[in-house]
């Protein structure tokens, strides 16, 4: 197990980066990356793939929400990706290595990959090879992470030595709509740390009661949470786990 960088319990996590659609900073932008950095934030951004193998900094599967454009992200390639405007700023989808250049150390980083299987399920390599990929020659603070107990085993062999952890939740099937009931109930227990080596667990604000998140913090298994959006919520946040995922208020 690799330790969590201090940086990354240093000061609280600008979600998807430092983003204010209103100002014109759009969720895991340039833009709003720019915005974290001269504040000093450290940052927690989303990977997707796209066709021809390259790490995306996107959220979502589908390009809808953030983009004049439709369908899955991995139908389009890294070129392509790259000149599609996100919808309410003036950037456009990046890949891991611009994102890398642009932070250069500056602030930590805490990197979730989202799942490709589509279950949850054993069915990852590529992000995961595109991911350390990248990230050979980066020297700054990172951390990665992923729902998906399977990338981040995977992350495991193949870049040992970079901090991993796994972002975790009660895995409310109102939330998981496309995966099995079954699945779910079995990735609720949090089964997964120990054989993932994961140096910590990014767990839902709302569900930090849970008794599997309080044991494994008396483990010492540092705990992080997402997402807060109001100082109350910090405060409450913050009486169990060690830093805070933030977004919508300066922290």
């Amino acid at each position: 197990m690799t330790a969590l960088p201090q940086s990354l319990l240093a000061r609280p996590i600008a979600h998807r980066a430092f983003h204010e659609k209103a100002a014109g900073r759009v969720e895991n932008s340039a833009s709003a990356f720019s915005a974290a950095i001269a504040a000093g934030y450290p940052v927690e951004c989303d990977l997707q793939l796209s066709s021809d193998g390259a790490a995306m900094v996107f959220h979502d599967y589908a390009l809808g929400r953030l983009t004049a454009e439709s369908g899955p992200v991995r139908q389009h390639s890294a070129a392509q990706l790259g000149e599609m405007g996100l919808t309410g700023g003036d950037d456009a989808i990046w890949t891991l290595p611009e994102m890398l250049k642009l932070v250069a150390g500056r602030v930590p980083l805490l990197i979730e990959l989202k799942d490709q299987d589509g279950i949850l399920g054993p069915n990852v390599g590529a992000l995961e090879e595109a991911t350390v990929a990248a990230l050979a020659d980066y020297s700054g603070d990172v951390a990665l992470m992923s729902f998906n107990p399977h990338s981040v085993a995977a992350l495991a062999t193949l870049a040992p030595d970079i901090p991993r952890g796994l972002t975790t939740c009660s895995f409310d099937p109102a939330h998981w709509a496309t995966i099995p009931a079954t699945r779910l109930a079995e990735l609720a227990t949090l089964p997964d740390v120990a054989r993932t080596g994961a140096s910590f667990i990014s767990h839902r604000h709302t569900d930090l009661a849970n008794p599997r998140v309080a044991a494994l913090a008396a483990e010492g298994l540092p705990i992080l949470c997402w997402t807060v959006r109001s100082r109350s919520e910090a405060t409450t946040a913050s009486t169990i786990a060690q830093n805070i995922t933030f977004e919508g208020y300066a922290a």
